[in-house]
This record gives structure tokens, sequence and C-alpha cells, in this order.
């Protein structure tokens, strides 16, 4: 069966489907999960995403995400109460535009669309092991939520999906769903799947090799070219008002 749950396989809707695999789970057993040489091949990555155990800002309670990709925008509606260690992991991720110029890597229609391995080879050896704990799995992973992609217990980094159909056979996995697609589905359900789990099965490279690799060896793949917190509106810079000039008092009788 293929590594596509990191590890893990599930029954769905009467076919033996695959679950959600992310790199952790190849980089302890193939070569080219081992961290290789590469110059950073993103020169517009964020310097704290280098740093991951600094990026640990607490999320807003529900806060929207704007996609824009090779196919058009859809956009995520996070809800905290969810996957609280989730959604404020995805809130810093993006925040700091961890997801930009990012390859959708894995979309199996019906099932998934699945990513977050970044352009950057730098960045991505620096995120494989920021794990975050679980989150109690309090949503269901119906069609239109996104998840964590994982690689067993406590294991969650940077990968998720977005379920393209009901994967409640995942809930029981522990799979928690921390947000919601609300416009854009469309996007999403239209974005290149020829390469199957082929890509999949190939997270070790993607990895290592960033995007000078994706572009090599899966060339037809939609990216994600801008992810963005479009709500709540990030907080006005502080305005500095000049100190009130006071007037002498008036002459009083």
């Amino acid at each position: 069966m293929k590594r596509i749950a990191l590890w893990l396989c599930l029954f769905a809707v009467g076919m033996l489907a695959c679950g959600i695999s992310s790199a952790q789970t190849q980089s302890s057993t193939a070569k080219p999960a081992h961290p290789a040489t590469h110059p950073a091949a993103h020169s517009a990555t964020d310097p704290a995403l280098l740093h991951p155990a600094t990026l640990t800002a607490k999320a807003p309670e529900v806060y929207e995400v704007t996609f824009v990709t090779t196919k058009g925008p859809f956009v995520v509606k996070v809800t905290r109460a969810w996957a609280p260690l989730g959604a404020d992991r995805f809130y810093n991720l993006v925040k700091h535009h961890f997801y930009d110029d990012m390859a959708l890597f894995r979309v199996v229609p019906g099932f998934v669309v699945q990513f977050g391995l970044g352009p950057s080879p730098a960045v991505n050896r620096a995120w494989e092991t920021a794990r975050i704990k679980d989150d109690p799995v309090k949503q269901s992973n119906a069609a239109g939520t996104i998840t964590f992609a994982t690689a067993g217990p406590n294991t969650r980094t940077t990968q998720v999906f977005v379920n393209l159909g009901n994967n409640a056979a995942l809930d029981g996995q522990g799979f928690a769903a921390f947000g919601q697609v609300t416009s854009g589905m469309d996007v999403i359900a239209n974005l290149y799947s020829g390469y199957g789990d082929t890509t999949t099965n190939d997270q070790g490279n993607i990895t290592t090799g960033g995007k000078a690799y994706l572009q090599k060896t899966y060339p037809k793949l939609d990216t994600i070219k801008t992810a963005t917190i479009t709500s709540p509106a990030p907080a006005p810079a502080p305005t500095h008002r000049p100190a009130p000039v006071h007037k002498p008092a008036a002459p009083q009788s």
C-alpha cells in the first residue's frame, strides 16, 4: 500500500484509499530524505521561517486566509476552537508567507489536495522536526475541510490537505480539521491531478530539492502564488500624534 497518511492507510467509501503522507515518514527510510546541500532557492523567504521555535503567536478565534493559485483564488475560514494548536501553527505559517510560491503537489480527485513542502530546501529542513501535539478531533473531515497531515501521533509540521470528498474515515485516525473552504472549491477541483500519487511517494526529493526539483520533475503542477490572512484585517500601525497645545487660561476678574 502507498505511504499517504504518513504511513497510515484507510478504507473510504467502500474502497481501499491511502491516507495522508508527509515527507517526515519517508525521510526515515529513503536516501533522498536526508538533508542535502542545496542553495536556498527562494529569495523572498521570510528569515523568521528558518527559526520555527520563534513563530508561536496565538491565532484569532476566527480568521480567513485567501490563497491565490495558478488556477484562481480560494478562501479558507479557520475556527480556532476546532483545533487550537493546528489553527495557531497554520496562522504563523501563513503570516510569514510559508505557503507562498508553493506547489500543490498532491491532487487526488475525490479524495484530497495536499501541500506544505516549500520552494526553499533550507526552510523545509528547518520545519522537519518542528512538530506540534495533536488536537482532539472535534470536526469531521467532510468535503471542503482543511486538516494537517501527520506521520503518526504528535507529528504535525507544515503539510495540510483539503478534503475533496467525505473522508470521515480519517476522523478515527486523529486527523483534526481546523478550517473550511468557504469559496473556490471549484478552483481546487480544477487543479492539475495528472501525477496522481507519484508525487506523494517522492516527498523526500521534493523536500530536499525544493522548487528547482519540482519544476524539473513535475512541471505541470499548479502552485500557490500567495497565501494571505485577509480577515481579521491586520492591525494598523500605531500613529504618533503631537502633544496637545495647552492655551493659557482666560483672565478672570
